[in-house]
């Protein structure tokens, strides 16, 4: 009696050498005394079948994260912090990648997102050369993997687009392994180099363009210490356009005197909910046996944030816009989401409650979450710094969950409860507008037409004289705002490095609400 469905696919050999074979073998022996299957170990420890016929992108990409050991700062299942499919959803919804699968600039964005260092190469921005001395580099090492978009027909395979990650090369052969994640279809095998190249050489129907390469590495650092920006609300294409497209035609169409008439024009014309596409971190835990001490990485991770707000604080082009936006009238709707400030105390309810919900793994549930107590507590322990404490305990159905959200500040008042008895200068609409210009690239001011106010604006603007930590966090949010505007095109870049959109666990508030919650447990 016949089954329905399909089980496996015959590997067309040639072109491909199934890697379990004779030959496959003996491939994978001399490419290890030749030094370029380092990475392959990794890999294939987290070598995984994707879930979906259409997941090819999303399960190469997790598989490579989690070789990389990148922390995605919120839990897949039970209390484990993992990548998994399910949770790459920042740049497209699974849903339509379920249907369609997901195009090389989404995978591109996808990689920024995660908290990855990448470089994408579409193959009419690299040639055959180069992409043999990435693979080469990336398989004589445990730190670089190289994930392939290629067309099946050029293996004689069935199907189209595919992604997959490369796990080693043979130097003498020129052949790379494919650790094929369609591992129900094909196993993994060796694929000529050239041959490779050609598949992926090939036009996407779905976007017009040519597939490619991407390198995926570890950051040496983690970005956004402070600052980032959200890919997450449906409007981030739009506020993206207008920061990168439409302010640098602004500031050429206009004939402005001084540096408030600059101001007043960029931020009347700012897309309606931009509020939601600037980001500031916050830090949220659990809170055992009513223990609110903080652990040395914890004070160190504070104070590299809160270091950051001072040096915003310090520079001249915050207290322009301070200025600024002390003299705006309030009741102008374009303008109130710049001076609206709300107390942390006003605030808290919301900041614990979705903090409680990712910390139960339940961040996109319905089941409904409320704060039966908050408080702003400023902490003082020994010769420490003060600090700001946001405290809560929210319950779920029968369970209570206590939570406290470290909010870096610059300046601390009283301590205890209540509105009157913390103040502490978090980070809120005047700092976030002031790196916000900062990160607006340089070109921007380039239209300019009075040359003493264009002398002015860019000894405002420049990053070179800004210190390290800030300068990082700058350059950090330019490149986001750089990604975020390629990837909505499907288009990427070369040799761009950052981090894009909010990775491990987004959150939507207005700017002055706007806390990226960095989940520690």
């Amino acid at each position: 009696m016949a089954m329905a469905g399909l089980y496996r696919r015959m590997l067309p050999s040639p072109p491909a050498i199934d890697f379990a074979s004779s030959e496959g073998k003996q491939l994978f022996l001399e490419a290890i005394q030749g030094g370029t299957m380092e990475g392959f170990y990794r890999l294939i420890s987290y070598f995984q079948t994707q879930s979906e016929p259409a997941y090819c992108g999303l399960a190469s990409l997790s598989m490579v994260l989690n070789a990389l050991a990148i922390d995605p700062g919120r839990k897949w299942k039970g209390p484990w912090r993992w990548f998994d499919e399910s949770m790459l959803d920042c740049c497209e919804p699974l849903e339509k990648v379920k249907e369609k699968g997901i195009s090389f600039g989404k995978l591109v964005c996808l990689a920024y997102c995660a908290g990855a260092k990448v470089e994408a190469f579409r193959t009419n921005q690299s040639t055959i050369d180069d992409f043999r001395k990435y693979i080469i580099r990336c398989s004589a090492s445990e730190d670089c993997h190289v994930i392939s978009s290629y067309h099946r027909g050029a293996f004689k395979q069935t199907g189209t687009g595919h992604f997959s990650p490369i796990g080693g090369y043979h130097a003498g052969r020129d052949m790379a392994l494919i650790l094929d994640v369609a591992r129900f279809k094909y196993p993994p095998h060796w694929v000529p180099l050239t041959l490779l190249w050609e598949a992926m050489d090939r036009v996407d129907d779905a976007t017009g363009q040519r597939r490619g390469f991407v390198l995926v590495s570890r950051p040496h650092r983690e970005p956004g210490l402070l600052y980032t920006l959200s890919c997450k609300h449906e409007n981030w294409v739009g506020i993206a356009k207008y920061l990168v497209d439409e302010v640098p035609k602004i500031v050429k169409s206009k004939d402005f005197k001084d540096f408030e008439e600059v101001l007043t024009v960029l931020f009347t014309s700012l897309p309606s909910n931009f509020g939601e596409f600037v980001k500031w971190v916050a830090e949220v835990r659990r809170r055992e046996d009513g223990d609110h001490s903080l652990s040395q990485e914890e004070k160190e991770r504070l104070a590299l944030k809160e270091e950051v707000l001072r040096q915003v604080q310090e520079t001249m082009l915050f207290k322009h816009v301070v200025t600024f936006l002390s003299s705006v009238n309030s009741c102008c709707r374009s303008m109130s989401v710049l001076v609206h400030k709300n107390e942390l105390p006003d605030i808290a309810e919301k900041v614990c409650c979705q903090g409680a919900r990712i910390l139960a793994g339940k961040f996109d549930s319905s089941e409904r979450f409320y704060c039966r107590e908050t408080c702003v507590k400023c902490l003082k322990a020994n010769s420490d710094k003060p600090v700001t404490l946001v405290s809560g305990t929210v319950v779920n159905g029968s369970i209570e969950q206590e939570v406290d959200v470290l909010v870096p500040s610059s300046q601390i008042g009283g301590c205890g409860c209540g509105p009157s008895n913390c103040i502490g200068i978090y980070p809120a609409g005047n700092d976030i507008l002031t790196v916000l210009i900062l990160a607006l690239p340089k070109e921007t001011w380039s239209g300019i037409r009075d040359e003493k106010l264009s002398r002015q604006i860019l000894g405002l603007v420049t990053t070179e004289n800004l210190p390290t930590l800030l300068q990082e966090e700058v350059l950090h949010l330019r490149r986001q705002l750089h990604i975020l505007r390629r990837c909505q095109e499907n288009k990427v870049v070369p040799s761009r490095r950052s981090k894009c959109c909010l990775p491990r666990a987004q959150m939507t508030w207005s700017m002055t609400e706007s806390y990226f919650l960095e989940i520690k447990t």
